[in-house]
């Protein structure tokens, strides 16, 4: 068995008990939670260390492993420092083992190493930033789904397994709205980044493909949603909405782009 399909089994077999820790009795934040998740962020993070020791790589595989391990290292260091946050564990774990059976899928695809002209100076920042923006988003679109199944559930009045489990309404809320300032901070340096690339390689400051354009219009999307909170109090299935909408025009932008690129055109 080839070492690439070792390691991406061996990546989705590490996330997969912090999705099913919640079906144990009397499940919380304690230490078994703890270790899991710890594994869980191990597994991917070795795969990614692993995969690219020497040259970062643009294909579509890696690209979902760095989310993924992107992901779960934010999401782990957020529950640290939020009390209700470990709570979506399902949810986040849940989708992680898809997007890793998706990249295990797809492993085949080319693997293009980044070309050494852009090796270093500001791709290495523009890299950081936006792997970094996409998980916080990818967060607060889970916690986005989080408070819509919730609501979902108190106006039928008929919680599930799974709502019992997740925060509160309010609980999502909260962190939505703190993850959407800090990933639209942190879009903003993604966006000046990636001018300042552009700039450096052909002297001009923006060329509106179609990754640029999504990821404007994802910005200008969590930018007016933010607007819209602060200023009307916009919250519930409306924000929920929005979010999601805002997290599939950055998915477009970011692997939906390696996937018509490596996989469609390919």
């Amino acid at each position: 068995m080839p070492e690439q399909t070792i390691l991406s089994l061996s990546a989705i077999v590490a996330l997969v008990p912090s999705s099913l820790l919640p079906l144990r009795k009397d499940h919380s934040r304690d230490m078994i939670f703890w270790l899991v998740l710890v594994v869980a962020v191990a597994g991917p993070v070795t795969w990614v260390l692993a995969s690219m020791a020497g040259a970062w790589r643009t294909d579509l595989s890696t690209t979902l492993w760095v989310t993924v391990a992107a992901t779960m290292a934010i999401f782990a260091f957020i529950t640290v420092l939020t009390r209700e946050t470990w709570r979506l564990t399902p949810l986040i774990s849940a989708y992680m083992v898809v997007l890793g059976i998706l990249a295990a899928v797809w492993s085949q695809a080319p693997h293009k190493p980044l070309a050494a002209a852009a090796s270093g100076g500001w791709i290495g920042v523009h890299i950081a930033v936006s792997v970094a923006t996409y998980a916080l988003v990818t967060i607060a679109a889970v916690a986005a789904l989080a408070a819509f199944l919730q609501e979902r559930a108190l106006k039928r009045k008929r919680p599930t397994t799974l709502t019992r489990l997740l925060p509160s309404v309010a609980d999502c809320e909260w962190l939505l709205v703190r993850l959407l300032v800090l990933g639209e901070i942190v879009l903003a340096m993604g966006l000046a980044t990636g001018m300042a690339l552009q700039y450096g390689e052909t002297g001009t400051l923006l060329v509106l493909d179609h990754k640029t354009i999504l990821t404007i219009t994802a910005f200008a999307v969590i930018g007016g949603l933010l607007i819209a909170h602060f200023k009307t109090g916009l919250r519930g299935r409306k924000a929920a909405r929005i979010v999601l909408l805002a997290y599939l025009l950055l998915t477009l932008g970011y692997p939906g782009v390696k996937f018509v690129t490596d996989v469609i055109l390919a």
